[in-house]
């Protein structure tokens, strides 16, 4: 294991246990983190989201779907706190798509998701894996931020999913990353308690989806680290099975 990974997992509050024998990885090498057992079939939920109707965002290109989601004043409350819209960020080609819940104060600030203290700690989670922030698309399932940062209303996520569900027709990725229980019962239309909803590979419109903490909680409960690193390593190992299917 490389010192420049050791250091991103020492940021997660992962101690690594490396063997003295073993030689410093390839690129390859350091993102197969996982086991290379087939998970047990047993562990695949498939759910799937029927979503609010999409109407003719369905047709909308990304800089139209951009220009429509800043120009939303669908929830009026939202409408009024807001700074900006924070439609997502990263590449529109990624493989990889990670959805928290909303946008808090920095992010409405800056109009980018996940740009605070726990922004920093998902970028050191995705470098953990190998992967740059720059090569994952970043999005919310709400686009503005609630007001004091409170959860989101039912109607104000029923408002944003056909944005959310356009964005993922547009990228078209191969694993869907979900952080924080708000995102995945949204998203997985279920009131199960993220701790169940962890260590299964979920299907949202048939896409592989897992679930881990949202990196703020993580900083609030860093002996729950451990587990978001078993969650990572469950998310490469399910991409690489379906690469190589």
């Amino acid at each position: 294991m490389d010192t420049r990974r050791l250091h991103y997992l020492d940021a997660m509050g992962i101690q690594a246990w490396v063997r003295r024998e073993s030689a410093v990885p390839g690129r390859d090498e350091v993102q197969d983190t996982s086991s290379k057992e087939d998970i047990p079939s047993s562990l695949v939920s498939r759910t799937s989201s029927p979503g609010a109707a999409m109407d003719d965002i369905a047709a909308l290109g990304w800089a139209e779907l951009q220009q429509r989601v800043q120009n939303c004043t669908l929830c009026e409350q939202l409408v009024v706190s807001r700074t900006q819209t924070v439609f997502g960020v990263g590449d529109r080609q990624a493989q990889w798509l990670v959805i928290g819940e909303a946008p808090g104060a920095d992010e409405d600030a800056q109009g980018e998701p996940f740009v605070g203290r726990a922004g920093q700690l998902l970028n050191a989670m995705l470098l953990a894996i190998g992967l740059q922030r720059e090569q994952v698309y970043i999005a919310n399932v709400l686009k503005c931020r609630p007001p004091n940062n409170r959860d989101p209303k039912a109607e104000e996520a029923a408002h944003c999913e056909p944005y959310l569900q356009r964005q993922i027709a547009l990228l078209q990725p191969r694993l869907i990353l979900v952080v924080g229980r708000i995102a995945a019962q949204n998203l997985l239309k279920t009131d199960t308690p993220i701790g169940k909803l962890r260590g299964v590979v979920h299907r949202y419109n048939d896409i592989p989806l897992v679930v881990t903490y949202h990196p703020a909680y993580l900083l609030r409960s860093p002996g729950e680290k451990r587990k978001a690193w078993d969650d990572l390593k469950l998310a490469v190992h399910t991409l690489q099975q379906g690469t190589q299917a």
